[in-house]
């Protein structure tokens, strides 16, 4: 039974370890945008993949730094937080860089946050919960420094 346990339980943390080092491994290229006179130093999230593993499995972000996900055609877009540790913002931004909406997400949530139905949208800004609002950042303002959709 003993030996039963302890193979379950490093079974168990070598899937949380194999987890932890895929989204570290996911991460992918980093962009300076701007919003406002704020910089953020954010990671993309372009491809499908990079998109769907987000901040899994992130324990931390510094203050200033997000996952930007980058989209192939404007429209509704909705997040969640499966998996997720850190309560975060979202800002949802159409293809000219404004804010269309932003929504604060709790940790380990499967409610669905979305873009507003009536503006598509080419992008979603992930920053610590409440950093658009600590920065005065609304809906309305633009995103600087978006990477260019072909």
């Amino acid at each position: 039974m003993k030996t039963s346990l302890r193979l379950l339980s490093f079974s168990i943390a070598l899937m949380t370890c194999a987890s932890i080092a895929q989204a570290q491994a996911s991460q992918g290229k980093r962009l300076q945008l701007s919003a406002g006179m704020h910089l953020i130093q954010a990671e993309v999230a372009a491809t499908q993949e990079q998109r769907e593993q987000g901040l899994m499995y992130r324990e931390k972000m510094p203050v200033n730094a997000g996952m930007l996900f980058v989209f192939g055609n404007p429209s509704t877009q909705c997040m969640w937080m499966k998996n997720t540790p850190l309560p975060l913002s979202v800002a949802f931004i159409d293809a000219s860089g404004k804010i269309v909406n932003i929504e604060d997400m709790q940790a380990h949530t499967l409610d669905s946050h979305c873009s507003t139905r009536s503006v598509p949208v080419r992008y979603a800004l992930e920053m610590n919960l409440g950093w658009f609002k600590q920065k005065n950042i609304k809906p309305g303002m633009n995103i600087g420094n978006l990477p260019a959709l072909h």
